[in-house]
């Protein structure tokens, strides 16, 4: 492996760390480098805070090697003020002479913009090193602002006979057709996207929280699908600890910081209309999980980019059947007697 591969290898490692914490900011990672040996590494801190070069540099215990070093990043330094200041001018001011780049970063705030000002600062300047990995790392950024819509991962358990839910049950609650192990994982997915979107009848019939309370961690934002006001104060989701917006056709519903009523048409363009409703609250990603309608709708439309599937090896007999989909590509992996098959929308 080429020296700067390893060293964006390491970048990328270290990006992780910041994720989720960082959203909506992408999670980046920064290693400074002096005769072969790393001498300084951050990531990028939560919302607000700290970005990755920043970390890195105040890493450096003689900074005096600053003038001497390289520092990698696995994304283009930011070149414009916002939380915090812009990266690219602490690069400059610190006098590192040789940046390397692992991807360009495309929200039209930065898009090349940093990587001008190193090079007009007389600064060596490599770009594209291990590129789709780097835009991999920030799958969720990029999405955002290249698609102009959240990275969207459906989610749902099915039977093995193909039933994501019997027909009738006695309570509401949710029916679990996977495993113990699987509802932590669920909830730890959960953690990591900024929010969570589910239909009317899922919170008619189960009754959920729609929260983080088997993994620690963040709650996501509640998305719920209302067309006609059938959600009432009675149930989970309407508590007030976590923000929820309320996707509805119904009009002049008052909202306040945490209970939030946008207004859709519900027709054929509703998967296109709700992507522009997250795209308003600058969410960058969701996890969808039901009910069958409500995941349909997504498929159909085309938008999405992940899809989880328990498959249990229980057995329904009947009931109501799970969404169709196709896929480009596809990732199976076993979990106790599930087995978790990951559908993906790209190549």
């Amino acid at each position: 492996m080429k020296t700067h591969e390893i060293y964006i290898k390491r970048c990328l490692e270290l990006a992780k760390n910041g994720l989720p914490a960082a959203m909506p900011n992408p999670s980046v990672g920064a290693v400074i480098v002096f005769d072969n040996k790393i001498i300084g590494e951050g990531y990028t801190s939560k919302y607000g805070e700290n970005h990755a070069e920043v970390n890195a540099i105040n890493s450096v215990k003689n900074k005096s090697l600053l003038s001497k070093s390289t520092i990698y990043v696995s994304l283009e330094p930011c070149s414009h003020f916002g939380k915090t200041p812009p990266c690219a001018d602490l690069i400059i001011k610190n006098k590192i002479p040789n940046v390397v780049i692992g991807t360009m970063d495309t929200n039209e705030k930065v898009a090349g913009n940093g990587i001008k000002k190193l090079i007009e600062a007389g600064i060596n300047v490599t770009v594209g090193i291990l590129d789709l990995e780097c835009k991999a790392s920030n799958k969720r950024f990029f999405t955002f602002y290249e698609k102009k819509r959240p990275y969207i991962i459906l989610k749902w358990a099915e039977s093995q006979d193909g039933f994501i839910a019997p027909l009738s049950k006695e309570k509401q609650e949710p029916i679990w057709i996977s495993n113990e192990v699987s509802r932590q994982l669920v909830h730890k997915w959960r953690s990591e996207e900024q929010a969570i979107l589910v239909g009317t009848n899922t919170i008619l019939d189960d009754n959920p929280k729609l929260d983080v309370r088997d993994w620690k961690g963040n709650n996501p934002i509640r998305i719920v699908l209302d067309r006609t006001g059938k959600i009432n104060e009675k149930y989970n989701v309407f508590s007030s600890d976590i923000k929820t917006i309320f996707i509805t056709e119904k009009e002049n519903l008052t909202s306040n910081d945490q209970r939030i009523f946008e207004n859709a048409i519900f027709d054929k363009r509703l998967a296109f209309k709700i992507t522009e409703i997250l795209l308003k609250h600058k969410i960058q990603s969701v996890i969808i999980e039901g009910g069958k309608l409500t995941l349909q709708t997504f498929i159909d439309a085309n938008m999405w980019d992940e899809a989880r599937v328990f498959k249990s090896k229980k057995l329904l007999v009947e009931g109501i059947k799970s969404p169709e989909i196709s896929f480009k590509n596809v990732k199976t992996q076993h979990i106790l007697d599930n087995e978790l098959v990951t559908f993906f929308n790209y190549d």
